[in-house]
């Protein structure tokens, strides 16, 4: 693999895998404050 790749990958990797771990702990305790008070959902 090239080294570029990884160097492109490799963050968005590391922001999707944070955001799903924040995602999973705000559905795991009940409470979906993850984008702020008006939901849990950004794209409505």
């Amino acid at each position: 693999m090239d080294l570029r790749v990884l160097i492109v990958l490799g963050p968005i990797v590391l922001v999707a895998a944070w955001a799903a771990f924040n995602l999973g702990k705000a559905v795991i305790k009940g409470e979906a404050s993850l984008f702020g008070k008006q939901g849990n959902n950004p794209f409505q």
